[in-house]
C-alpha cells in the first residue's frame, strides 16, 4: 500500500515538472510562436468566432467611413470622396437650427424616464421572481414576462394606438373611472407618459433575465449567515442580495447611460403625429427625418454623429464615476 502510494506521489510530481517545464519552454518562445501555436492549438473555436468577427466589421466598423460626409457637402452622383468639403457647416446649422432646442430637451425627458422608471423595476422583478419556490407559477410569470419582447415593434404601436384612440379599450376604461374620452395619443400632455409607460411594460421582463442570472451566482452561505443573525428576508434582500448583484447593476447601468440619447426611433415614428412633435420628435426621429424623407444626408450624419459623440461622453463619465465610487467598471 505504501509502495503504491509512493508511485502515485512519483507519477504526479513528474506531471507537475512536465507542466512546468512546458510552460517555461511557452514562455521562451518568441511573440510570434506562441500566436501560432494558440491559433494553431484553438483552431476550431477560433472558426466558430470568425462568422462574428465579419458581421461587426462588414456591418459596424466598415460603414463607419461614411460618417465624413457630415464634414462634406455630399451628393449622390459625386459620390462620398468627389463632394466637397464644408467642414462643420452642418453641425453649425444644426446647433443654431430653431429645432437644436426642443429635440435635445425631448431626448433627455424621454431617456431619462425611461431610465427612472425601466431601469430598476427588472431588479426589483427579478429578486421578487427570485423568491418564488412553485416552479409552475415561475415559469408562467416568466413567459407572460418576456412575451412582449418578442412581439413585432409594428404590431406593439398598432396595440397602443388602437387601446388609446377615442374608442379604445384603455379611453373607455379610463372614461367609466371619471377621466376624460379623448385620444391620448394625440395628446402632448400624455404622449411621454405612454410611451415610457409601454416601453417599461414591453422590456422589464426581458431585461430581467440578467438580473436573475446574477442571483444564481450569490452564495448561498451568507442568506444562511444573516438568518442566524436574525436578519429577515427584506433584510437579507437589503444587505446580501442586492451587494451581490451590485456590480452587475452597475455594469448595466453605465450600458444604459452610454445610449442617453439613442431613443430608437422606430417606436416614435409609428406613435407620434405632428401634433405630439413639440413632445415626442427626438434626435433619432428627426435624422430619419431629414435623412431619408429630406434627403439631407450631410446634415442628418452630422446630428447622428452629434449623438454618438455625446453617449461616448457619457459613457466614459458613467464608468469613471462607477469604478470610482463603487469599484465596477467596463474598463
Amino acid at each position: 500500500m505504501k509502495k503504491r502510494f509512493e508511485n502515485k506521489a512519483k507519477t504526479r510530481r513528474t506531471e507537475i515538472a512536465a507542466q512546468h517545464n512546458a510552460g517555461g519552454a511557452e514562455a521562451r518562445l518568441s511573440p510570434q510562436r506562441r500566436f501560432v501555436r494558440e491559433i494553431s492549438r484553438n483552431r476550431y473555436l477560433y472558426l466558430l468566432a470568425i462568422p462574428i468577427l465579419a458581421f461587426y466589421i462588414v456591418f459596424m466598423y466598415v460603414p463607419m467611413f461614411g460618417v465624413v460626409i457630415a464634414f462634406k457637402d455630399y451628393n449622390i452622383a459625386g459620390g462620398i470622396l468627389s463632394s466637397p468639403l464644408v467642414g462643420l457647416k452642418y453641425f453649425k446649422e444644426f446647433f443654431t437650427g430653431i429645432y437644436f432646442t426642443r429635440i435635445l430637451k425631448n431626448t433627455f425627458i424621454i431617456s431619462f424616464l425611461d431610465i427612472l422608471w425601466g431601469f430598476p423595476l427588472p431588479i426589483i422583478f427579478a429578486i421578487l421572481l427570485n423568491e418564488v419556490r412553485i416552479k409552475w407559477f415561475k415559469k408562467t410569470i416568466q413567459t407572460v414576462t418576456y412575451l412582449p419582447h418578442f412581439i413585432s415593434m409594428v404590431v406593439i404601436c398598432g396595440m397602443i394606438t388602437d387601446f388609446f384612440s377615442t374608442n379604445g379599450v384603455v379611453t373607455r376604461l379610463i372614461a367609466k373611472l371619471g377621466g376624460q374620452n379623448m385620444n391620448y395619443l394625440s395628446s402632448p400632455e400624455w404622449f411621454r407618459s405612454i410611451f415610457v409607460g409601454t416601453n417599461v411594460w414591453q422590456t422589464f421582463g426581458w431585461n430581467s433575465i440578467i438580473y436573475l442570472a446574477a442571483l444564481t451566482g450569490v452564495d448561498s452561505q451568507l442568506y444562511e449567515a444573516a438568518a442566524i443573525d436574525g436578519a429577515g428576508r427584506l433584510r437579507q434582500t437589503w444587505h446580501v442580495t442586492l451587494p451581490g448583484i451590485l456590480p452587475t447593476i452597475m455594469i448595466m447601468l453605465i450600458l444604459r447611460l452610454g445610449q442617453v440619447l439613442s431613443v430608437g426611433y422606430e417606436k416614435i415614428i409609428l406613435l407620434y403625429s405632428p401634433a405630439t412633435y413639440d413632445v415626442a420628435d427626438v434626435i433619432s426621429s428627426y435624422v430619419y427625418r431629414m435623412g431619408l424623407q429630406g434627403a439631407r444626408y450631410s446634415y442628418s450624419a452630422a446630428v447622428g454623429l452629434f449623438q454618438s459623440v455625446i453617449n461616448v461622453i457619457m459613457l466614459v463619465v458613467a464608468n469613471r464615476l462607477s469604478a470610482k465610487f463603487s469599484e465596477s467598471s467596463l474598463f
